[in-house]
């Protein structure tokens, strides 16, 4: 069981949050011989693979590494393009990582602008009047889970599927951000959230359902 993230939105849609908590590693190095029996593309600054899925490595997966050098987006760490250094057979025979990229912090803002914007369609089809928006996401990997209080703020909590115990401690990651953010005066409302204190109980909180599961009484 794990919680990968917490997210949290102000009701403008903007990102004031956001904590990774655990990150599953699904990268997968391979030696590979010329010429490459993967197609590769450029994809939003990346070079992911187009199609030939094997031994681990997906459709979609960006290149990572070469040679065990990170990559800086479609370039090598020496700053030569990814796609003209793989279609170079002199530099075979080559090591190359793949894995899920990382969300950068514009994407991570992106995202959760357009969740925000869901929430707010969901709750608009409902066929019933007053409904709550979107509350849970299913994957076969992952589930979403969003709490919105009363003035709008989000609370948006992605966790393994068998992961028990969202919901009460969506109400924990509530009353931690009423005790230490709301109530320091440094604070301002809808804006980023950095205090100390918020960081060290929320890790606490989320250690505790991952391990506990529902919070009991005074917990």
């Amino acid at each position: 069981m794990a919680i990968f993230s917490v997210y949290v939105v102000n009701k403008a849609g903007g990102l004031i949050y956001q904590l990774d908590h655990y990150a599953p590693r699904a990268d997968t190095e391979k030696t590979f011989s010329f010429p490459l029996d993967l197609v590769l593309r450029p994809h939003d600054e990346r070079v992911v693979v187009a199609f030939g899925q094997r031994d681990g490595i997906r459709v979609g997966h960006a290149v990572l590494a070469i040679n065990g050098a990170e990559v800086n987006g479609r370039f090598t760490a020496d700053g030569k393009d990814v796609l003209e250094f793989l279609g170079n057979a002199a530099n075979y025979p080559v090591s190359i990582r793949f894995g899920r990229h990382r969300l950068s912090s514009n994407e991570k803002l992106m995202l959760a602008s357009m969740f925000h914007s869901l929430f707010a369609i969901g709750s608009q089809l409902s066929p019933e009047i007053g409904s709550s928006g979107i509350e849970m996401l299913e994957t076969d990997t992952f589930k979403l889970h969003c709490f919105q209080t009363l003035t709008g703020i989000k609370f948006m909590v992605l966790a393994d599927p068998r992961q028990m115990g969202i919901d009460a401690l969506l109400r924990k990651i509530y009353e931690i951000y009423s005790d230490f953010a709301l109530k320091n005066p440094f604070y301002s409302l809808e804006m980023p959230i950095r205090c100390e204190l918020f960081d060290q109980n929320l890790k606490l909180a989320l250690e505790v359902a991952e391990k506990a599961g529902p919070f009991g009484p005074g917990s």
